[in-house]
């Protein structure tokens, strides 16, 4: 049985492209604070990442005739960039939340890291194989 790296390195690494890519979204948010009429955008990370997977089944595959059987698909999703819908907009139009801003960029930083962090383990783990643990 052949293995496909990249198989092995798809999630991951797409889910480092759509935080990669709300990142910049919040980025040109918080550059564009100040500036009279600006929409804030922003990405929904859970639709993002199911768009990206091809809209395929992520659903739990059994083994056994006695597993219990969980039904549903995940969707389709949208992995464009949307309009914020604002909890308090300026007078001038902008609806840039500075603190909304940085509190989404904590959260996907950490979604960030924890794909690094997986993605490492996974190379970690090819290479012990590989090497015989050495």
């Amino acid at each position: 049985m052949a293995l496909d790296i990249y198989k092995n390195f798809d999630l991951n690494a797409r889910a480092l492209g759509v935080a990669n890519q709300r990142l910049e979204l919040l980025a040109d948010n918080i550059a564009n604070a100040d500036t009279p009429g600006y929409k804030a955008r922003d990405l929904d990370f859970r639709a993002a990442m199911q768009s990206a997977g091809g809209g395929g089944n992520l659903g739990l595959s059994s083994t056994s005739s006695r597993h219990l059987q969980v039904n549903g698909t995940a969707g389709a999703g949208s992995a464009t960039p949307m309009y914020r819908v604002p909890d308090q907009p300026s007078l001038d139009g902008n609806t840039v939340d500075s603190q909304r801003e940085n509190a989404a960029i904590a959260e996907t930083s950490v979604r960030y890291q924890a794909s690094l962090t997986f993605l490492s383990a996974q190379i970690r783990g090819l290479r012990d194989a590989i090497t015989g643990g050495r």
